[in-house]
């Protein structure tokens, strides 16, 4: 049964809240990977974290690897978690200048806004190779259990890279999206379902 829907003087009716929110983009494609490589990286984390407990539990010892192993496997699952927040578009922002005016300007701060991730995660991917490259050529090796530094370092260029062009997908497909209209303070507005150019 739908509600009655309430109406203003002279016959018009009250805009739905719902509908004046900002179009979300069009969906990414290929997520499947962050997600498959989240729910991998969580197992091993919970995996090594109960090795651990157990261990320490029936014995004086503990796995001494599971430490550095723990930090990098996080580091990671930032890396990888934010690459799927970047490509759905649920990365923070400050919604007072995001959500407010008119449709062509939301849709030019959304785009402003995943143009700024991409320059930033690209300037990242370029700069960690150098450090990879040093890492290499120092023969640096980890702090834990002393295996070659470079294992845990190539993996920041690698997600930076996909950052970067999850980053630019979104700036694309904003491009196409429809961003409606907000109320104004009389709580009025038109919803605009045209995709602008």
């Amino acid at each position: 049964m739908t509600p009655p829907s309430s109406s203003r003087p002279g016959g018009a009716a009250a805009p739905d809240p719902s509908s004046l929110a900002p179009a979300t983009p069009p969906p990414a494609k290929g997520l499947w990977l962050e997600d498959w490589l989240t729910v991998a990286i969580m197992a091993l984390l919970a995996l090594i974290t109960f090795a651990n407990v157990i261990v320490r539990y029936f014995t004086d010892g503990s796995f001494a690897w599971t430490e550095e192993i723990s930090v990098f496997l996080m580091i990671l699952l930032a890396m990888v978690a934010g690459s799927a927040a970047v490509a759905r578009d649920l990365h923070i922002r400050i919604e007072y200048f995001a959500d407010r005016g008119n449709a062509r300007r939301r849709k030019a701060f959304a785009r402003f806004g995943a143009l700024m991730v991409a320059l930033l995660f690209a300037l990242i991917c370029v700069l960690s190779i150098r450090v990879v490259y040093d890492d290499y050529r120092f023969e640096e090796t980890s702090p834990g259990i002393g295996v070659p530094q470079w294992w845990y370092s190539v993996w920041l260029p690698i997600f930076s890279a996909l950052i970067t062009l999850r980053a630019l997908g979104l700036f694309a497909r904003q491009g196409k999206a429809s961003f409606e209209a907000p109320a104004d303070d009389t709580g009025e507005g038109t919803v605009t379902t045209k995709e602008l150019a």
